[in-house]
């Protein structure tokens, strides 16, 4: 293959001369390392040490921040308390109904065994015998004893009586319940209901 370019020029300059690091200061200029050309400017306050006044200020200027920056550990931070304001626009009868009967069979199981619970002790402190005894003198003549406290206060008739009583407070709680949250669906129409502010501690 022959080459059809032609004579080629000879860069001489590239080809020999000295390297960059090789070369002779020029006149007027003192001798020293070769320091290649930076893209940005050093820092004011010139360097010492290989280290720059201006990064060492930095570096301190960024520690005592972070320093700053530091939480401490002794103090005591109060919690946040976060509110919502609710309002109770309206009641479900069905869930009305159904809660206070449960309620009032609960509260008519607690009359009744505090009625035995009461008669019991009553009747251990002897209150029966006395005032019963009392009545009898009061009511009684030659012909009749008198009215019987202690038979007619027996056991099993209060219990009876108790339970009448707690059985009808049931109907009447339950009832009366019911009624209410529709009477309050009616108001809240009117007025908007109960507002409620709840609170939660963080």
């Amino acid at each position: 293959m022959t080459d059809t370019r032609g004579p080629q020029p000879q860069y001489e300059g590239y080809a020999t001369g000295p390297l960059p690091g090789e070369r002779e200061p020029a006149p007027g200029k003192a001798s020293g390392p070769y320091h290649p050309p930076q893209a940005y400017p050093s820092p004011a306050g010139g360097t010492e040490g290989g280290r720059s006044h201006g990064t060492q200020g930095g570096a301190q200027g960024a520690g005592a921040a972070q320093a700053a920056r530091l939480p401490r550990t002794g103090a005591r931070t109060t919690p946040r308390t976060r509110k919502a304001r609710l309002r109770v626009a309206k009641a479900d009868p069905w869930s009305v109904m159904k809660v206070s009967f449960l309620l009032s069979i609960a509260l008519g199981i607690c009359t009744v065994v505090a009625s035995a619970v009461l008669w019991m002790v009553m009747d251990a402190m002897g209150v029966f015998e006395t005032v019963g005894g009392t009545i009898s003198e009061a009511t009684g003549s030659n012909d009749n004893n008198g009215f019987d406290l202690e038979s007619f206060l027996s056991l099993p008739r209060v219990l009876i009586f108790t339970s009448v009583i707690a059985a009808i407070d049931v109907v009447l709680a339950t009832a009366l319940a019911t009624l209410g949250s529709f009477i309050y669906n009616i108001s809240a129409g009117f007025v908007g209901g109960v507002e409620l502010t709840l609170a939660e501690d963080e």
